[in-house]
């Protein structure tokens, strides 16, 4: 839409340069410090005076670029007559009609834009005569520069400031150069693409510097890139502020400086730059000041590297000859070529009327003319401008009545060497940058080095020293970053995952949690399946305490083989052989329980090992008590009148022990039924990395009335051998069974806070200690002396020393 409205100006001028005779007279003359060319349509030019952005017309002499190329801005504007007298000479573009020119200095100003544009299409007069004008403007359509936007209608090839794509403002302006909102959107994709996540910005204190600051720091917004600082160049360079800005950019932590400034405001902080030796800076440039050649001379290492954006560069076939050949004579003997003349070799034309004699040398206009290096610089823009409105002509003149001048109501063309253009609907160019860097050669002086494209960004890391600049050094994996308070969120402390959470990425923001039998490694970066650990036959201890236990219960057997065969012998008969076989079948039975807490728990094997703990522990001290009560009225017996022994007889002693063992069974059958002990898991070992399998107790309370009924044996068994410790005669076992009473309630004792606090597969571990250590105690504290005897002293195994006292 936007440019068939452009389309609609143009053709109105058009019209009214061909279709209508003058009824009137415009008072008109030429345009000082013009070139002219006559054409059925006539473009006008508008070129800034100077190479430099935004310099007043009053400095030019002292800025201007004294060698003997052309200068840029009137590079600028011979590449306009090229361009258009290539279109005059194309049989296939405007074959019948000629476009010509005029062009004028603007000298990059409103007020002198503004007043050559209206000279331009009205003349230098601002009366008209007469009530009807038929005489058409001369110029229908400018080519301007970053100021021109003031024409009526106009396609720039240096005004890039994005206010300038509103259409409701701005309805016939079409440009060549790249809008400054997708220069802000490059910088910010190339500060990502080099991973620079803390930068400084400088920008300069006008229109271009504030309206681009505005627009990187929106796209900035929700990226990964925090500014540190925010300075202004101001436009009265003051040293002292210049120093200032240079202080802060040297006590950031930023290593990257993006610029948004014009190349003279930028010039006065860089030569404060190089001054200090500021070397550690990466500065990014915009195309305002990225390929000024007019910093090589004095800039040397300081600006070495800088990355910058350039306007596309591309060798127009015929121009950099035709730029060799400017002439002060001949058909291009006009005041703006003696000008330029005079700048490019620092001369002087003679003039008739001058009086005074010449300053300087004078022009003889056969200077040598170096040939045209290739440029990063908007001749280009130049070039495409001047082919749009070629095109834009062709197409209406080629246009059927009831259509648009322009296919799907954009103009769209390819200009000669190969680009496809578009404008969209703002009137912005299809847009891209070339990519420099700045390389200092062998002697000193600057060289811009294309190294990528934007719109491919095709930048080799390999090919660039790249900087750090960074508030906070990237996060690795196994940590996560945590905002530091009150500062951007580029700032950050890295937190290392908890136990069982891991990060697998750098700069992760948050730590995942492992999964179900999962668990984070070491360093928190990947999830490990847990280890399964239990008490195994496989492990250390496990086959350490399964040796004793194999031990314990072959030592129990032995014994009692060795009481089965000396059972006639006095000692053996003395201590009641029938309790002490059952004995020694209990405790082999103990020895052997502690068999079933090794291994992997399962169902049945958690039953198994609680109901034999309780029912031969439970025989045991059952047997025991028996021995003591037989010992004590043993005793009583003796004295006269005494007939207490026939109530602890065999038959008597037999029915204490099943009813002990009786009173256990109950409590066990209970418990298997109402709540069994069963498998389970738990998270145990290092950082709890594995997965432990246990046997739950199921009910706590029948737990608590197993163990706790054997305590209450063994306590009555140690009370009662304590009373019967110093009973007469050689055979009392008394003193022997008290020393083992005492060691088991000692182990049995112990073993309730040890169980409670031992983690994982230790817990097993303590109760299979527990009981060895308790059955080993009964077995040596009771059976060993009398084996010493049996086997090693038998001449001590008679009745007779058996009764002595």
């Amino acid at each position: 839409m936007s440019a068939w409205l452009w389309a609609q100006g143009l053709l109105a001028a058009m019209v009214w340069v061909h279709a209508v005779g003058p009824s009137c007279n415009l008072q008109s003359r030429s345009i000082s410090g013009s070139l002219f060319k006559e054409g059925d349509v006539i473009i006008g030019g508008l070129r800034a005076c100077t190479e430099l952005r935004l310099i007043p017309c009053s400095l030019i002499t002292l800025t201007i670029n004294i060698s003997p190329h052309v200068p840029l801005s009137y590079r600028w504007l011979l590449t306009m007559i090229f361009t258009v007298e290539e279109i005059n000479r194309d049989p296939a573009l405007l074959p019948n009609l000629t476009l010509g020119y005029l062009a004028a200095d603007s000298c990059l100003a409103e007020g002198s834009t503004l007043s050559a544009a209206l000279a331009m299409v009205t003349g230098q007069e601002e009366a008209v005569t007469g009530e009807q004008c038929t005489r058409a403007p001369s110029v229908p359509v400018i080519i301007g520069d970053a100021r021109s936007a003031a024409s009526i209608v106009l396609v720039s090839y240096f005004a890039s400031c994005a206010c300038l794509s509103d259409r409701t403002r701005f309805p016939n302006f079409l440009r060549t150069i790249p809008s400054d909102a997708f220069q802000a959107k490059a910088i910010v994709h190339l500060l990502s693409l080099m991973g620079w996540s803390w930068v400084g910005v400088v920008s300069g204190d006008d229109a271009y510097g504030i309206s681009g600051v505005q627009l990187l720091l929106k796209e900035l917004e929700g990226s990964d890139v925090c500014i540190d600082y925010l300075e202004v160049i101001p436009k009265s360079h003051t040293l002292s502020k210049i120093r200032r800005i240079i202080e802060r950019i040297q006590s950031s932590k930023a290593r990257v400086v993006v610029t948004f400034a014009i190349s003279p405001d930028m010039e006065v902080l860089l030569r404060e730059v190089v001054k200090q030796n500021v070397t550690d800076r990466q500065w990014i440039a915009t195309e305002a000041w990225s390929t000024s050649s007019h910093y090589s001379s004095w800039s040397g290492i300081s600006l070495a590297g800088t990355l910058g954006f350039a306007l596309r560069q591309v060798d127009i076939q015929g121009l950099g000859f035709y730029l060799t050949q400017l002439s002060p004579g001949g058909q291009q003997m006009q005041p703006l070529t003696q000008t330029v003349w005079e700048e490019m070799f620092g001369c002087k034309f003679v003039v008739e009327s001058q009086i005074n004699p010449l300053s300087g040398p004078q022009c003889t206009g056969l200077e040598k003319m170096e040939s045209q290096e290739v440029y990063f610089d908007v001749i280009y823009n130049v070039y495409k401008a001047v082919y749009a409105i070629a095109n834009a002509i062709q197409d209406m003149l080629n246009c059927e009545p009831g259509k648009g001048p322009f296919e799907n109501g954009a103009l769209n063309f390819t200009t000669p060497v190969g680009e496809l253009l578009h404008f969209d609907e703002n009137g912005d160019v299809s847009a891209s940058y070339d990519i420099v860097n700045w390389h200092v050669g062998p002697e000193g002086k600057v060289a811009f080095v294309k190294v990528g494209q934007f719109d491919l960004m095709e930048i080799s890391p390999s090919a660039l020293q790249l900087p750090v600049s960074v508030c906070s050094e990237s996060c690795p994996p196994g940590t996560r970053k945590a905002v530091q308070k009150g500062k951007p969120v580029c700032c950050y402390d890295c937190i290392p995952c908890a136990t069982g959470e891991i990060s697998n990425a750098t700069d992760s923001t948050e730590c995942n949690k492992c999964p179900e039998r999962f668990w984070s490694s070491t360093d928190q970066t990947v999830c490990v399946p847990m280890q399964v650990e239990f008490l195994s036959f496989r492990d250390n201890m496990g086959i350490v305490l399964s040796v004793l236990s194999v031990a314990g219960a072959t030592l129990s057997g032995t014994t009692l083989a060795a009481f089965f065969h000396h059972r006639d012998t006095p000692l053996v008969r003395a201590n009641n052989s029938e309790l002490s076989f059952l004995l020694l079948l209990s405790l082999k039975l103990c020895f052997l329980c502690a068999l079933a807490f090794i291994g992997q728990p399962a169902p049945w094997s958690c039953m198994l090992r609680h109901t034999l703990f309780g029912i031969s522990f439970v025989v045991c001290l059952a047997c025991v008590l028996s021995k003591t009560v037989v010992v004590l009225v043993a005793f009583r017996a003796t004295l006269p009148g005494s007939n207490v022994m026939r109530y602890f007889g065999p038959l008597q002693q037999r029915a204490g022990i099943l009813l002990c063992t009786l009173v256990q069974v109950v409590v066990c059958v209970l418990w298997l039924v109402l709540a069994p002990p069963v498998p389970t898991e738990s998270a145990g070992g290092e950082l709890g990395a594995r997965v432990v399998l246990l046997c739950a107790v199921g009910s706590v309370a029948g737990f608590s009335l197993v163990l706790g009924y054997i305590g209450l044996l063994a306590s009555i068994c140690f009370i009662m051998a304590f009373l019967a410790r110093k009973l007469p005669d050689n055979f009392n076992e008394a003193k022997l069974i008290a020393f083992s009473m005492l060691i088991f309630c000692a182990v049995w004792i112990a073993f309730v806070p040890a169980y409670v606090s031992s983690p994982g597969k230790y817990t097993v571990a303590v109760e299979v200690f527990a009981i060895l250590a308790s059955s080993y105690g009964l077995l040596l504290c009771i059976f060993a002396p009398k084996c010493y005897i049996i086997l090693l002293r038998p001449e001590k195994n008679i009745k007779k020393n058996m009764m002595a006292k």
